[in-house]
Protein backbone atom coordinates (compact mmCIF):
# COMPACT_ATOMS: atom_id res chain seq x y z
CA UNK A 1 0.00 0.00 0.00
CA UNK A 2 0.99 3.40 -0.04
CA UNK A 3 0.88 6.58 -2.50
CA UNK A 4 1.94 6.72 -6.11
CA UNK A 5 4.97 6.48 -7.14
CA UNK A 6 6.37 4.23 -4.14
CA UNK A 7 7.15 0.82 -5.68
CA UNK A 8 3.80 -1.05 -4.60
CA UNK A 9 3.48 -2.49 -8.00
CA UNK A 10 7.48 -3.59 -8.25
CA UNK A 11 7.17 -4.89 -4.69
CA UNK A 12 3.59 -6.81 -5.70
CA UNK A 13 5.23 -8.62 -8.46
CA UNK A 14 8.76 -9.64 -6.82
CA UNK A 15 6.69 -10.85 -3.63
CA UNK A 16 4.22 -12.46 -6.53
CA UNK A 17 7.41 -14.36 -7.83
CA UNK A 18 8.59 -15.49 -4.44
CA UNK A 19 5.69 -16.82 -3.23
CA UNK A 20 4.64 -18.57 -6.49
CA UNK A 21 1.37 -16.95 -6.18
CA UNK A 22 -1.11 -14.34 -8.06
CA UNK A 23 -0.24 -10.78 -7.68
CA UNK A 24 -3.40 -8.05 -8.11
CA UNK A 25 -2.40 -4.98 -9.40
CA UNK A 26 -5.39 -2.43 -8.17
CA UNK A 27 -5.19 -0.01 -10.44
CA UNK A 28 -6.71 -2.75 -13.08
CA UNK A 29 -9.68 -3.38 -10.95
CA UNK A 30 -11.20 0.34 -11.29
CA UNK A 31 -13.90 1.27 -13.67
CA UNK A 32 -13.56 3.62 -16.45
CA UNK A 33 -15.06 6.27 -14.87
CA UNK A 34 -12.20 6.52 -11.97
CA UNK A 35 -9.69 5.91 -14.74
CA UNK A 36 -11.54 8.57 -16.82
CA UNK A 37 -11.54 11.15 -13.71
CA UNK A 38 -7.51 10.71 -11.93
CA UNK A 39 -6.18 10.71 -16.16
CA UNK A 40 -7.96 14.27 -16.08
CA UNK A 41 -6.29 15.14 -12.64
CA UNK A 42 -9.28 14.88 -10.09
CA UNK A 43 -9.24 13.06 -7.09
CA UNK A 44 -11.38 10.10 -6.24
CA UNK A 45 -13.87 9.95 -3.45
CA UNK A 46 -14.85 7.55 -1.18
CA UNK A 47 -18.07 7.12 -2.92
CA UNK A 48 -15.41 6.22 -6.64
CA UNK A 49 -13.73 4.14 -4.50
CA UNK A 50 -16.33 1.95 -2.94
CA UNK A 51 -16.90 -0.46 -5.56
CA UNK A 52 -12.80 -0.90 -6.41
CA UNK A 53 -12.51 -2.06 -3.18
CA UNK A 54 -14.87 -4.69 -3.43
CA UNK A 55 -13.67 -6.15 -6.36
CA UNK A 56 -10.18 -6.08 -5.47
CA UNK A 57 -11.12 -7.62 -1.83
CA UNK A 58 -13.32 -10.51 -3.59
CA UNK A 59 -10.64 -11.04 -6.06
CA UNK A 60 -8.14 -11.40 -3.45
CA UNK A 61 -10.01 -13.28 -0.78
CA UNK A 62 -10.74 -16.08 -3.98
CA UNK A 63 -7.43 -16.16 -4.61
CA UNK A 64 -6.16 -17.19 -0.68
CA UNK A 65 -9.17 -19.41 -0.29
CA UNK A 66 -8.40 -21.07 -3.78
CA UNK A 67 -4.49 -20.96 -3.29
CA UNK A 68 -3.89 -20.61 0.15
CA UNK A 69 -2.13 -17.07 -0.73
CA UNK A 70 -2.21 -14.07 -2.72
CA UNK A 71 -0.66 -10.25 -3.17
CA UNK A 72 -2.04 -7.03 -4.25
CA UNK A 73 -0.75 -3.76 -4.92
CA UNK A 74 -3.58 -1.21 -4.08
CA UNK A 75 -3.43 2.43 -2.27
CA UNK A 76 -5.48 1.60 0.38
CA UNK A 77 -5.05 4.93 1.62
CA UNK A 78 -7.14 5.52 4.63
CA UNK A 79 -7.54 2.52 6.94
CA UNK A 80 -11.48 2.24 6.36
CA UNK A 81 -10.14 1.20 2.74
CA UNK A 82 -8.40 -1.55 4.64
CA UNK A 83 -10.86 -2.34 6.30
CA UNK A 84 -12.93 -2.33 3.08
CA UNK A 85 -10.73 -4.68 1.24
CA UNK A 86 -10.38 -7.62 3.93
CA UNK A 87 -14.21 -7.37 4.67
CA UNK A 88 -14.44 -7.96 0.72
CA UNK A 89 -11.92 -10.46 1.04
CA UNK A 90 -13.02 -12.06 3.77
CA UNK A 91 -9.95 -13.48 4.95
CA UNK A 92 -7.23 -11.89 6.94
CA UNK A 93 -4.93 -9.11 5.47
CA UNK A 94 -1.24 -8.36 5.86
CA UNK A 95 -0.52 -4.24 4.62
CA UNK A 96 2.65 -3.30 4.04
CA UNK A 97 3.07 0.53 3.68
CA UNK A 98 6.21 1.97 1.49
CA UNK A 99 6.96 5.03 3.34
CA UNK A 100 9.04 7.45 1.83
CA UNK A 101 9.02 11.47 1.73
CA UNK A 102 7.23 13.68 -1.26
CA UNK A 103 10.52 14.21 -2.76
CA UNK A 104 11.32 10.40 -3.45
CA UNK A 105 7.42 9.69 -5.11
CA UNK A 106 7.97 12.88 -7.40
CA UNK A 107 11.23 11.76 -8.75
CA UNK A 108 9.50 8.09 -9.70
CA UNK A 109 6.72 9.48 -10.84
CA UNK A 110 8.50 11.76 -13.63
CA UNK A 111 10.15 8.62 -14.84
CA UNK A 112 6.94 6.75 -14.82
CA UNK A 113 5.43 6.82 -18.35
CA UNK A 114 2.33 4.86 -19.94
CA UNK A 115 0.70 5.46 -16.49
CA UNK A 116 -3.11 7.08 -16.18
CA UNK A 117 -2.29 8.61 -13.02
CA UNK A 118 -0.36 11.69 -13.35
CA UNK A 119 1.95 12.96 -10.94
CA UNK A 120 -0.27 16.10 -10.15
CA UNK A 121 -2.70 13.65 -7.79
CA UNK A 122 0.33 12.85 -5.70
CA UNK A 123 -0.55 15.73 -3.00
CA UNK A 124 -4.08 14.52 -2.93
CA UNK A 125 -2.64 11.45 -2.00
CA UNK A 126 -0.55 12.42 0.44
CA UNK A 127 -3.62 14.26 2.28
CA UNK A 128 -5.56 11.42 2.30
CA UNK A 129 -2.75 8.52 3.43
CA UNK A 130 -3.70 7.68 6.91
CA UNK A 131 -0.44 5.68 8.50
CA UNK A 132 -1.42 2.22 9.63
CA UNK A 133 -2.24 1.86 13.20
CA UNK A 134 -0.66 0.11 16.04
CA UNK A 135 -3.88 -2.12 16.31
CA UNK A 136 -3.58 -3.23 12.39
CA UNK A 137 -1.76 -5.92 10.79
CA UNK A 138 0.04 -3.85 9.05
CA UNK A 139 4.22 -3.23 8.30
CA UNK A 140 6.06 0.24 7.42
CA UNK A 141 9.05 0.03 5.66
CA UNK A 142 11.14 2.71 3.23
CA UNK A 143 10.43 3.17 0.01
CA UNK A 144 14.40 3.63 -0.68
CA UNK A 145 15.10 0.12 0.12
CA UNK A 146 16.12 -1.90 -2.43
CA UNK A 147 13.61 -4.08 -3.94
CA UNK A 148 14.98 -7.37 -2.95
CA UNK A 149 15.47 -6.30 0.90
CA UNK A 150 11.76 -5.35 0.88
CA UNK A 151 10.61 -8.80 -0.62
CA UNK A 152 12.67 -10.44 2.38
CA UNK A 153 11.59 -8.23 4.91
CA UNK A 154 7.68 -8.89 3.84
CA UNK A 155 8.70 -12.37 3.74
CA UNK A 156 10.51 -12.82 6.98
CA UNK A 157 7.38 -11.15 8.68
CA UNK A 158 4.46 -13.22 6.67
CA UNK A 159 6.10 -16.30 7.02
CA UNK A 160 8.08 -16.22 10.40
CA UNK A 161 5.90 -13.39 12.00
CA UNK A 162 9.24 -11.28 12.87
CA UNK A 163 9.39 -7.84 13.29
CA UNK A 164 11.01 -6.08 11.03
Amino acid sequence: MGVCGCGKSTLMRHLGKALGCVGFEGDSFHGEANVAKMRAGHPLNDLDRWPWLDRLGAAIGEAVRSDGIAVAACSALKRSYRERLEQAAGVPLMFILLDGDRAAFAERLSRRRGHYMPPSLLDSQLATLERPAADENAVVLPCSWSITRLRDAVLDRAVNRTAV
